[in-house]
């Protein structure tokens, strides 16, 4: 274990507020530009420091735990602050998808730029706090305090159709974020146990379960609610149009980070603590993953000829996948879930990077009007074959670890189900490597040799490879050990989980 002499979960959520503070404060430009990178890397590298020294044989305890006095404890709310296996891993992710996300910002050049990077550190430290909270009432909080930027960047920096895909997106994920507050509030009520603390809700249920009923609502409050957070067809609507108006770096936060606060929530939360509500839905919530996520939206993704739009759909396919596992209802399954959102928020938001890099030398998003980019720009084609190959599943990539912990837990659920994902791969392919072909290879189209003569385009810029580095290195580095995520999400499943088969039910119940 650390011996920080600072609590380094609190400093990792306070240290990118505290500076977009200082520039809402009117700090120059100069300066805040230099501030946003402490904003930005500190929190990245407290969060590889706590993954470096997580206990690898650590159960299902919290880690590098602290507490802090809300004036609120008699609500039963408090600041706890704490890692376990499930959680460590996506601190991680939040920590290094920030800093790529922040480095990209930083020499995007956007207007306002000061307004822009304000509102990307409060984005980040939102959701670093989002997965190192304890205590339910402020993962809900930290989550909001991460979504409201969001808005406001697809609004103001967006592309086409920004105002209408600001609005889809604010209705959407109020109904969303307002289902499972309502779904959070009743377990606390029903509990008992007058504390929004997760440990103590834990313990409480554990000794007298809700009832069966209770847990049917409540379940189905979640499910309904953090699903459309997460995109879950047919509530996914607002993800695709959003990722394609929304600035790069928003897109890469929110797709890349954001998004899993619903799939933590499911396996963190629900699943553990509703267990017999949630085998009650589990075949309404893969049928609709696998066909509406993997089969309607993959080939929706097929379809596509816009570069951003075709990588927005693909994020919500892939989303099928982790439904998919959590609807397994055993470790297995919730294992792979965890590691496919760590895998798919590295690669997701490596791609939303080369797409607007590929942009920014094509000047379209149309892959119709592309083609040989790959003769002018050879490091951007390498980049984004390796990313799509990731995204795909390659072995070698983190992304075939997690889904195919899936797929095996799949088999062990539906062999139909397991046909259905695995036909996703399928998809992915044509769509990906098509993609890839269009953009990088074959001869250039007329309209792209008209744009190069007047706009010859250049390879990458360090200022883009380095955050391209940094996301494709986390990639590789988990794809070719795996146990480094894997273990201490196994230890903190284990103790409540079963490897295969249905999460355990208790016959009490209030």
């Amino acid at each position: 274990m650390s011996q920080l002499p600072f609590d380094p979960l609190l400093l990792a959520i306070v240290s990118p507020l505290a500076v977009a503070l200082a520039i809402a404060l009117g700090l120059p430009k100069r300066w805040s530009v230099k501030l946003a990178y402490v904003g930005f890397g500190l929190p990245a590298l407290l969060a590889l420091h706590t993954w470096y020294h997580f206990p690898s044989q650590g159960g299902a305890d919290y880690f590098f735990t602290s507490e802090y006095s809300t004036g609120l404890e008699r609500f039963g709310i408090a600041l706890h602050l704490g890692l376990n296996g499930i959680s460590m891993p996506l601190f991680a992710l939040a920590g290094i998808v920030g800093l790529a996300a922040g480095l990209y910002a930083i020499q995007s050049g956007a207007e306002r730029l000061k307004i822009y990077l304000m509102l990307l550190l409060i984005m980040q430290g939102g959701l670093m706090g989002v997965f190192a909270s304890v205590d339910v009432f402020f993962f809900y909080f930290f989550h909001e305090l991460a979504l409201i930027p969001t808005f406001i960047m697809v609004g103001v920096w967006g592309g086409r159709d920004r105002n209408y895909a600001a609005m889809k997106m604010t209705i959407y994920l109020t109904l969303g974020a307002m289902l499972s507050l309502i779904g959070l509030i009743a377990i606390y009520v029903k509990s008992g146990a007058n504390s929004f603390d997760l440990i103590a809700l834990r313990h409480a249920l554990a000794e007298q379960p809700l009832a069966a009923g209770v847990q049917k609502y409540a379940f189905g409050l979640l499910m309904f609610g953090f699903g459309i957070l997460v995109s879950l067809w047919p509530l996914h609507t607002w993800a695709p149009l959003g990722y394609g108006a929304a600035p790069s770096s928003a897109a890469m936060l929110h797709a890349g980070v954001l998004k899993k606060f619903g799939l933590y929530g499911l396996i963190q939360i629900a699943l553990p603590l509703l267990p017999l509500g949630a085998s009650q839905w589990v075949m309404v919530l893969a049928t609709l993953a696998a066909v509406g996520n993997v089969l309607v939206v993959g080939f929706i993704t097929m379809a596509q000829r816009d570069l951003k739009q075709m990588v927005g759909y693909s994020s919500v396919m892939h989303m099928g996948y982790a439904f998919l596992g959590i609807a397994c209802l055993s470790s297995v399954g919730a294992g792979g879930v965890v590691l496919l959102m760590v895998a798919h928020g590295l690669s997701v938001a490596l791609m939303f990077l080369l797409a607007t890099s590929v942009h920014h030398r094509t000047h379209t998003f149309d892959m119709n009007e592309m083609g040989g980019l790959a003769q002018k720009a050879p490091v951007l084609a390498a980049f984004f074959v390796a990313a799509t190959m990731a995204g795909i599943g390659l072995p070698g990539f983190a992304n075939f670890w997690g889904e195919l912990t899936i797929f095996v837990a799949l088999w062990n659920f539906s062999h139909a189900f397991t046909i259905i994902a695995v036909a996703g791969i399928i998809i992915s392919a044509i769509y990906g490597l098509r993609a890839a072909a269009k953009v990088f290879f074959g001869s250039p189209t007329e309209e792209f040799t008209k744009v190069s003569a007047e706009h010859p385009p250049a390879d990458l810029r360090w200022a883009e490879k380095i955050p391209a580095l940094l996301l494709l290195a986390a990639l590789l580095f988990i794809g070719f050990w795996p146990k480094s995520v894997s273990e201490p999400v196994n230890q903190a499943l284990h103790p409540a989980w079963p490897a295969t088969g249905a999460l355990p039910a208790s016959t009490s119940a209030k």
